[in-house]
């Protein structure tokens, strides 16, 4: 494959599982030699995407205002400036700022338009902009029955189900328990301290996260007579104080509070896993992956999750009995008992990010042969 220059658009560069891609995709496209730029508002993952050597341009076009409108015509003097081979449109209103400055240069000098459609979003006409790709990558198989059930006009010869990938070596098999990681974990949050069970449930400050479920969850194995524990990195954010203010009510309420920590979100999350025995995934509305699923079965901890979505086609292939029904709570805490009580045998992890990355670049190449 010839030299490519790729220009990826994001809102920003934060924490979560789009940004995580693109900060993947951008080193995999320096490692084999080509150009990445990334475009976004910035954030705290800016400097690993530079120290890759990819080129970072800061632009806001993630901000849900009529202003950010203007900064269609910011990208077509980018397009132009800089003649990209391909443009990777990983969020709406980037798509869409992205898509306009695309029609608006000539033919001859346009670059090839790609999207990944990451998320399960509420279908609509500004959802569809996702679907504008000469070639649509869905992250799981979830997401690409999602796409032509909701938009029947998509031609499914332009969609390529890619899914989101981890490297083995990033979350690496831990002992279990491991003491040393546990005592850290406490050491850092007091809550999580004493002997019995610790669940993680990691994942931002939202309601969509299903906070209140590990909640009820940890009521129930300690009304049980289990000592357990739960640790939500993520839940704490600037911008979420009324949030957690109402996790922590819930918290007292249910008698819990002293057994629960939430905090802001970590970097060690590996580090995080490997302090757990029992790895929550409750997200109340269907994921289009579970990126967690994969991290903790790689360092060698069971996950318990809701089987819907994305989440539910992972545990589901890879781990069956942490599959339980939507919401029903009985169901969780039950076989939270038993995956707690009987820790099942996970297998190694696969190089699924190599994977990832390797598809990725097959689908420009398809583009940019």
């Amino acid at each position: 494959m010839r030299r490519l220059r790729v220009v990826q658009l994001l809102p920003a560069l934060n924490s979560g599982g789009v940004e995580r891609s693109t900060l993947e995709i951008a080193r995999a496209l320096v490692a084999a030699g080509h150009e990445a730029v990334v475009v976004s508002a910035g954030g705290r993952l800016v400097p690993a995407l530079e120290a890759a050597g990819a080129e970072h341009v800061a632009v806001d076009i993630g901000r849900k205002s009529l202003l950010t409108l203007r900064h269609a015509r910011t990208l077509r003097r980018l397009f132009a400036e800089r003649a990209p081979d391909i443009v990777h449109a990983r969020s709406r209103l980037p798509a869409w700022l992205g898509w306009r400055a695309l029609q608006s240069l000539p033919a001859a000098r346009r670059p090839r338009f790609v999207t990944t459609v990451h998320g399960l979003n509420s279908p609509s006409r500004y959802s569809a902009v996702m679907t504008r790709g000469e070639r649509v990558i869905c992250v799981s198989e979830t997401v690409r029955a999602y796409v032509l059930a909701h938009y029947p006009g998509t031609d499914p010869q332009r969609l390529r189900v890619i899914p989101r990938g981890i490297d083995p070596a990033a979350f690496p098999r831990r002992p279990a328990p491991d003491r040393a990681a546990r005592g850290a974990a406490a050491a850092a949050h007091p809550p999580l301290g004493g002997g019995g069970p610790l669940l993680l449930l990691p994942g931002r400050g939202t309601r969509l996260k299903g906070h209140g479920d590990g909640i009820a969850l940890l009521r129930a194995l300690r009304a049980g007579g289990l000592d357990a524990r739960l640790w939500m990195p993520g839940a704490r954010e600037p911008g979420r104080e009324r949030y957690v203010a109402e996790l922590e009510a819930e918290a007292a309420e249910a008698g819990v509070a002293g057994a629960l920590a939430l905090t802001a979100p970590t970097d060690a999350i590996a580090e995080a896993y490997a302090a757990a025995d029992l790895v929550l995934q409750l997200s109340r509305k269907p994921e289009a992956f579970g990126r967690t699923v994969l991290e903790a079965l790689s360092v060698g901890r069971p996950v318990l999750g809701w089987a819907h979505g994305g989440v539910g086609d992972l545990l589901r292939e890879r781990l069956p009995e942490g599959a339980v029904p939507p919401f029903d709570a009985d169901a969780l805490a039950a076989r939270a008992r038993g995956l707690l009580a009987r820790p099942p045998a996970i297998a190694t992890m696969p190089d699924t990010l190599a994977a990832m990355q390797a598809a990725t670049l097959a689908v420009y190449a398809e583009l940019c042969p």
